[in-house]
């Protein structure tokens, strides 16, 4: 699903136009980037929760050189659905 399909369906359910729908869209990602960037969880009700974890910084061998790299520290984001998605996913089948 692209985002022009993801804001049909959100302006099919609430009725809002398409400017309110795509600013709403817009906001949240901004709002999950920011506060993930921040290290701070967010849980979406229903949907799941997204979690910033840190990874430190590692050396690694590329294997056709033989060198070692160091890799600096990132944060990466992980995404644990609910049960409430999950029971959903698995009746749909």
């Amino acid at each position: 699903m692209d985002t022009k399909a993801l804001l049909d369906i959100i302006i099919e359910k609430t009725g809002i136009d398409i400017s309110t729908a795509e600013s709403l869209l817009d906001s949240l990602v901004e709002v999950t980037g920011s506060e993930c960037s921040d290290m701070n969880s967010i849980a979406l009700p229903g949907f799941g929760s997204f979690e910033p974890k840190k990874r430190q910084e590692r050396v690694a061998v590329h294997p056709s050189t033989g060198r070692r790299m160091l890799i600096p520290p990132k944060i990466t984001l992980s995404f644990r659905p609910s049960a409430l998605l999950k029971q959903k996913v698995k009746n749909a089948r």
